[in-house]
C-alpha cells in the first residue's frame, strides 16, 4: 500500500480539526469613545514589556511568518499584532490588553481553521504554539495547547500508549479536541474530546481556571464540543490514553459503475460493523471526468482481513483491487499523516452530518455532485467518516458534541491554489453547495471542526445550543469571546 498523499491525509481520518482554539472580541476596534473623542491608541510598547513571550507587529522581522495560518488563502489578512506566548500569564495579559483596547483577539494553535479563524485583520492573534510540552504518567498525558498531533503520538509511543485523534501531523491538539476529534479509533475509543480529564483555561475575565467534571463542570461540558470557541483560551489538557497496538489496514477500490453499491455497503458497515472496525469512503473527482471510489479502513484486532471481507459482503461484490497490511502505532501515524509534517495547503471545505443511511435518490445526488465537479475539472472529493459504536456513547457527565446518534460525517473537500482566483473559489463553493443540497434530507447539520462561513450556529450544535448559550452567559456575560457564529 503506497503512502497516503496530502489530499488523502485530509480525508483519511476526518482529522483536520481545524478551527482556532477560540475566537474572541469585544467590538470592532473603536476610534472614538462615547463622548465623541478619539480613543487613545493601544500602548503596544507597554504591552510588549509586560510579556515573557514575543510580540510581532507589522513591518517587524518575523511578522510575515508569525501571522500565517495553514491555508495560504488567508495570507492577506494582517493582524495588528501577534503574540507568541511563553507563559500562561502571556495569555492572560493578551486577553486583558484586547479587552482594554477593544481589539478583536483570536488564539492560534495549529492554525488549521477552515475559515481562517486563527488570524484577524487589525486585531490581536494569541499564538499558543510554544505551549507544546507533553508529559505522561499513569495512563494520563498532559499536553500543552500548542502541541501538534505528530509530537503527541511520538511521546506516547515511548510508553506504548496513544490517543484517538485525527491524522494530520501539524494539526494542533486544542482545536481538534475542543471541536470533537474524529479518526481511525473513533468507533473503538470515541472522540478525542471523550478522553479529556481536565483542562486549564483563561476565561473572559482574565481568570485562570482548572476545569474538570468537579470544577466548573458546566464549562467542562461546554468546552468539549463547543468547537471554534466562545468561552475561553485553553492552555493545556489532561487526557486518558489508549493502548498503542498494531493495526490491521485494508484498502479496497471499485470502478465508478459500482459507486452506488459501495455507498450502500459503506452505510451498512458503519451501522453494523464491530467497534474494532473503522473505514472511511472516498469519492474523488478525477481530472478525466470520472470518479475514483475506495474505502480505507482499519481493525484494532491487528488483522484487517475480516473487516475487508465484511465490507465486500455489504457492497455485494469483491473489490477490484485490495491491499491488507499490518502496521505498528507509529507506522500507522506516519502512513495516515503522509509523513511527519504537512505543507501549507490551499483548500475550501464543508460538511454534513448524516443522521442515518441515505436513500437511493440521495446517494445518486451525492455521486452526481462529485461527478459534476469531475466534469468541470474541479479537484473535489466527498469523504465519508463513520461514527457509531463507542462514539455513540456519552462519557460521564456528557459533552456539548451533539452528534452521538449520527451514522457518520461527510466532508466536502476541494483543493485550490495557494492563492486562488475568484473563479477557482466560486467553482469550489459551487461543489460544496451542491453537495449540501444533494444530501439535505439526510443531513442533521455540520461538524464544527469543518466550519463554513455563513452557516447557522444551530446547524453545528443542534439541541445543545440552548445549554451552550447558558454556559456562555455564565462565563462570558459581556460576550467578549466571539466567533462568526456567536452563541449569544
Amino acid at each position: 500500500m503506497s503512502q497516503v498523499d496530502r489530499r488523502t491525509l485530509l480525508k483519511a481520518g476526518g482529522a483536520l480539526a481545524a478551527v482556532a482554539l477560540t475566537s474572541c472580541s469585544d467590538t470592532k476596534p473603536a476610534s472614538a469613545g462615547p463622548d465623541g473623542l478619539t480613543a487613545a491608541a493601544p500602548d503596544w510598547n507597554g504591552f510588549r514589556k509586560g510579556l515573557t513571550g514575543k510580540l510581532y507587529r507589522p513591518g517587524e522581522t518575523g511578522y510575515a511568518t508569525a501571522h500565517q495560518v495553514f491555508n495560504p488563502r488567508f495570507d492577506s489578512i494582517q493582524p495588528a499584532g501577534v503574540v507568541r506566548i511563553s507563559t500562561i500569564d502571556d495569555v492572560r495579559e493578551s486577553v486583558l490588553f484586547a479587552r482594554k483596547n477593544k481589539l478583536v483577539c483570536v488564539p492560534k494553535g495549529g492554525g488549521h481553521s477552515y475559515v481562517g479563524g486563527s488570524t484577524v485583520s487589525n486585531g490581536l492573534v494569541v499564538d499558543v504554539g510554544s505551549a507544546r510540552g507533553i508529559s505522561y504518567a499513569n495512563n494520563i498525558v498532559t499536553v500543552g495547547a500548542g502541541a501538534k498531533l505528530y509530537d503527541v503520538h511520538v511521546l506516547l509511543d515511548k510508553y506504548g500508549r496513544s490517543l484517538p485523534t485525527g491524522t494530520c501531523p501539524t494539526v494542533g491538539i486544542a482545536g481538534l479536541t475542543l471541536g470533537g476529534g474524529m479518526g481511525i479509533h473513533t468507533r473503538t475509543y470515541g472522540l478525542t474530546l471523550d478522553r479529556v480529564v481536565s483542562m486549564q483555561v483563561v476565561t473572559a475575565d482574565g481568570v485562570f481556571r482548572n476545569v474538570s467534571a468537579t470544577q466548573d463542570p458546566e464549562l467542562y461540558w461546554a468546552l468539549r464540543g463547543g468547537g471554534g470557541g466562545n468561552l475561553g483560551i485553553v492552555t493545556s489538557f489532561r487526557l486518558a490514553t489508549i493502548p498503542a497496538t498494531k493495526l490491521g489496514f485494508f484498502r479496497l477500490t471499485w470502478p465508478e459503475a459500482k459507486a452506488a453499491a459501495v455507498v450502500r455497503g459503506w452505510q451498512r458497515f458503519a451501522h453494523e460493523a464491530p467497534s474494532s472496525s473503522w473505514g472511511n469512503l472516498h469519492i474523488d473527482a478525477q481530472s478525466n471526468g470520472t470518479l475514483s471510489i475506495h474505502i480505507l479502513g482499519i481493525s484494532t484486532t491487528g488483522s484487517a482481513a475480516a473487516a475487508a471481507a465484511q465490507v465486500e459482503s455489504f457492497v455485494g461484490s469483491k473489490a477490484t483491487t485490495r491491499s491488507i497490511t499490518v502496521k505498528t502505532h507509529m507506522e500507522a501515524v506516519r502512513y495516515l499523516g503522509g509523513g511527519t509534517t504537512s505543507p501549507r495547503t490551499g483548500f475550501l471545505a464543508g460538511s454534513d452530518v448524516l443522521r442515518g443511511p441515505m436513500d437511493a435518490g440521495t446517494i445518486n445526488g451525492l455521486l452526481g455532485a462529485v461527478k459534476a465537479a469531475a466534469r468541470a475539472k474541479v479537484p473535489a472529493a466527498a469523504i465519508l467518516d463513520p461514527l457509531g459504536a463507542q462514539a455513540a456513547k456519552e462519557p460521564s457527565g456528557g459533552t456539548a458534541w451533539p452528534w452521538r446518534s449520527a451514522l457518520g460525517v461527510i466532508q466536502w473537500y476541494c483543493g485550490t491554489a495557494a492563492h486562488p482566483s475568484s473563479a477557482q473559489l466560486a467553482a469550489a463553493q459551487k461543489f460544496i453547495t451542491s453537495g449540501h443540497h444533494a444530501v439535505a434530507k439526510a443531513s442533521a447539520g455540520g461538524y464544527v471542526n469543518y466550519l463554513e462561513a455563513g452557516r447557522s450556529v444551530n446547524s453545528y450544535y443542534g439541541a445543545h445550543l440552548s445549554r451552550l448559550r447558558a454556559a456562555k452567559k455564565k462565563y462570558d456575560s459581556t460576550n467578549f469571546f466571539r466567533t462568526s457564529y456567536t452563541l449569544t
